[in-house]
């Protein structure tokens, strides 16, 4: 019988699904989530994928009162690099006692079975608070719950400029194309959630330029629009 809590670090992006699985974790007696772990492009100063920058990241985390660690990237990093920076981290991680990874992964089957893989040599166990559940009622809970997040990266195939830098709300999810996933779970948006019920105090920033970039990898051609967040 379980008498004490699982330690856990929390895979943190800093959108609303990773706060929204906090949000559920933090309620669950089986796990204490003692660190928040986001991966940054180095090069940049900014969250990986979401292309946040570094300091409202800190802010952020600085309001959830959570400790927090994060692992440094370089700009492109190759398969082998990642991974062998990620064993450091995690072997870092076991050390200090944490037995537990949790991840805001929705339906990704494919994601979900890498990340098991990769921690099982580690003896880490996984846990996924959103897995499986009905998009569209993840979102409509995290909007009612009092959560706030802004877009802050599309994919450029599958939306327009007019949905980078929206707040999300309910004429948000009216909003999207039927072809998109109402939590972007396929890739299609991130966010960057700034306030929520276990938030201090809301991040405050401003927004800054609206910016199209265009990826060659391996072939594979693909556009995205960034919006930058100022710290205020």
């Amino acid at each position: 019988m379980q008498t004490q809590p699982i330690k856990a670090y929390f895979n943190w992006s800093t959108g609303k699904d990773s706060a929204l699985a906090l949000y559920y974790l933090l309620q669950n007696t089986n796990y204490s989530v003692d660190c928040l772990f986001t991966s940054v492009n180095a090069h940049y100063n900014r969250v990986s994928m979401h292309g946040l920058r570094k300091e409202l990241l800190e802010q952020q985390i600085n309001f959830i009162g959570i400790p927090s660690k994060t692992i440094e990237l370089p700009e492109q990093p190759t398969n082998t690099e990642y991974e062998t920076l990620m064993t450091d981290k995690v072997n870092e991680l076991l050390s200090e006692g944490y037995k537990c990874a949790a991840f805001g992964d929705i339906f990704l089957e494919d994601l979900k079975a890498y990340r098991e893989k990769q921690l099982a040599p580690f003896g880490i166990k996984t846990v996924f608070p959103l897995w499986k559940k009905d998009t569209k009622e993840l979102l409509t809970e995290f909007i009612n719950l009092g959560f706030k997040a802004i877009t802050v990266c599309v994919d450029g195939s599958k939306l327009d400029s007019s949905f980078v830098g929206r707040i999300i709300d309910h004429q948000f999810i009216a909003d999207l194309p039927g072809n998109v996933d109402i939590c972007g779970e396929n890739g299609e948006f991130h966010t960057f959630c700034y306030d929520g019920p276990y938030f201090k105090q809301p991040v405050v920033f401003s927004k800054g330029e609206i910016v199209l970039r265009e990826y060659d990898t391996n072939g594979y051609k693909s556009k995205f629009w960034f919006c930058d967040l100022i710290p205020v």
